[in-house]
């Protein structure tokens, strides 16, 4: 089994989801950045949980 790593996620569509829910893109732009690095730590370690107990 590969594998892999979550690096961040896609801003753009990030903006766009936002802009279409109706959030300020000034709001998405401010609250994205720390819940993306709480979101990306946590599937990283969600990752290297299932990665170790198949070993």
């Amino acid at each position: 089994m590969s594998r892999g790593a979550v690096l961040g996620w896609d801003m753009g569509a990030a903006l766009h989801l936002g802009a279409a829910l109706g959030v300020s893109p000034l709001i998405t732009a401010e609250l994205l950045p720390p819940i993306e690095a709480v979101m990306v730590r946590n599937i990283s370690d969600e990752m290297c949980l299932e990665a170790n107990s198949l070993d």
